[in-house]
């Protein structure tokens, strides 16, 4: 791991706003998993970001996982297992605004806050990390905070379910 993960990010829905505020957030959020998971990666990585809305996730998710609703994060890795070190492209993932802005204001977050949180999260998933088993929703939650915290935000699991029994 010797350089940063290039980011490129799409935006398909105009619900994002000031596109400038919110690749930073997700710059910072990539680089703190990096560093704080200490995921490897090849050199020149790269990533890709896109912010869309919640009709077209839910067509993905109803596509990919079966299940015909919007959610908050999609998660699509390029490699699998330890292949994801060596691989150029590490994968998409997908954020839905409304969901996350609905999230938001539900648990009484900042929507960048949590945005940031959904970008470590869906970072986790391509780098391997899952929350099918609650030992393993346990390490995975763990892991988002301790990254979370070297950015300011406090723990967003605080009150909430393991991430096994919110799926």
């Amino acid at each position: 791991m010797s350089d940063a993960i290039a980011i490129e990010i799409a935006q398909e829905s105009d619900l994002w706003q000031d596109l400038d505020a919110i690749e930073d957030r997700i710059s910072a959020a990539v680089a703190a998993g990096v560093a704080v998971a200490k995921l490897k990666h090849a050199p020149g990585a790269e990533l890709s970001i896109v912010l869309t809305d919640d009709a077209s996730i839910r067509t993905i998710n109803a596509q990919w996982r079966h299940m015909d609703k919007p959610t908050n994060v999609l998660s699509f890795p390029q490699a699998e297992g330890k292949a994801i070190a060596r691989a150029p492209m590490l994968g998409d993932i997908i954020l839905a605004h409304e969901t996350i802005a609905r999230e938001a204001v539900e648990a009484g977050k900042s929507f960048e806050n949590h945005l940031s949180h959904l970008t470590v999260h869906g970072l986790l998933h391509l780098f391997g990390y899952d929350h099918l088993t609650d030992a393993e929703a346990e390490a995975m939650e763990a892991l988002e905070v301790r990254i979370l915290a070297t950015l300011g935000i406090d723990n967003p699991y605080a009150d909430a379910p393991l991430l096994r029994e919110a799926s």
